[in-house]
């Protein structure tokens, strides 16, 4: 069968599958069939068309729902850790992407320009800041900044101001994207021109064993809400085949779902910045693991997890629509 006669032959029946919910189990379990017979034939005769990628979008998400309506064994908990937040992380592995790729180019904007303006690392920290800073390295501390409160009240107040930033670069997604970017061009600078300034004093190996005890996580989390936003942004600017609103709502729905899925990584981020960090002292094997360790976790929960949750359906659930399918007029 030609392909444009299989689309047109079927494209009906698979509009009516995502505008219409099944009435009935029994339903449901036959579109699911249905559904797996049509992707199957595709991938075997039309491999490399966009009917594959379509088909085994609305199979996935048929197969999500059958799932989620089924009753379940075990924590609803951990199946969100385990299973929905990866695949969240799948379907939007772009704008992860893209949120890495403009946090590194904004934070080598903020070390390039403390490098060649005095006065810059005093704009973008403050001068308070810098001094005190200053005057520790000359006392020989230049980490005591660590140390100065004690640990509980620190990590209550970090751990407060981590959330309210995650939470104020995701919702700057609704100004078209240009909000979160400019979260993370705003955060970008501080980094670079905060390193930048440790570096400048032979200190930089010294502030990444240091700082980036707790940094690693903190950063990659401003990374991953700056994905989150990204998200929430594109719903609404590109919603594709979709009601603008019914898109937003999603992407509303998926940028919440990273933003809790961070929420233990920014407590633990707290936590280690002020328990942890203030042993400024402590052995370098100790340091590194810690580093390495909180490294390799964002790795490979955030990036190598949701891969392996997505290759069993080929991929995340296009956001597609049976009536964008092009037909072949020439086959």
């Amino acid at each position: 069968m030609r392909e444009a006669q299989f689309l047109r032959r079927n494209r009906d029946r698979w509009a009516s599958y995502e505008q219409r919910p099944a009435s009935h189990p029994d339903e449901q379990a036959d579109r699911f069939i249905r559904l797996t017979d049509d992707l199957a034939y595709a991938r075997t005769f039309y491999p490399g068309s966009k009917a594959v990628d379509y088909l085994n979008g609305l199979t996935t998400r048929l197969h999500l729902d059958i799932y989620r309506n089924r009753r379940e064994k075990g924590s609803r908990f951990a199946r969100f850790f385990s299973m929905d937040l990866p695949a969240v992380m799948a379907r939007h592995r772009r704008q992860l992407l893209y949120s890495f790729l403009l946090f590194a180019c904004f934070t080598a904007v903020g070390a390039v320009s403390a490098r060649y303006d005095e006065d810059f690392v005093r704009l973008i920290l403050g001068d308070e800041y810098v001094d005190m800073t200053r005057r520790n390295i000359e006392e020989g501390d230049p980490f005591r900044v660590y140390k100065d409160m004690d640990p509980l009240p620190m990590f209550l107040r970090i751990a407060f101001n981590n959330i309210m930033v995650s939470l104020r670069v995701f919702v700057l997604g609704l100004l078209a994207s240009v909000g979160t970017v400019y979260g993370l061009f705003y955060n970008g600078l501080m980094l670079g021109a905060f390193e930048y300034m440790f570096f400048s004093h032979d200190l930089g190996g010294a502030s990444v064993l240091v700082v980036f005890i707790h940094g690693t996580l903190e950063i990659s989390a401003i990374i991953i809400t700056g994905a989150a936003g990204l998200v929430l942004g594109k719903s609404m600017l590109f919603p594709g085949t979709h009601a603008r609103l019914t898109s937003l709502m999603q992407g509303t729905r998926d940028g919440l779902s990273i933003l809790l899925g961070l929420m233990p990584v920014l407590m633990v981020a707290a936590f280690f910045e002020g328990y942890v960090t203030r042993h400024t002292g402590m052995p370098l094997w100790m340091s590194l693991s810690i580093l390495c360790g909180s490294l390799a976790f964002i790795f490979w929960y955030f990036i190598l997890l949701p891969v392996r949750v997505s290759r069993p359906n080929m991929g995340s659930a296009p956001q597609a629509s049976a009536l964008s399918i092009p037909e072949k007029e020439n086959i």
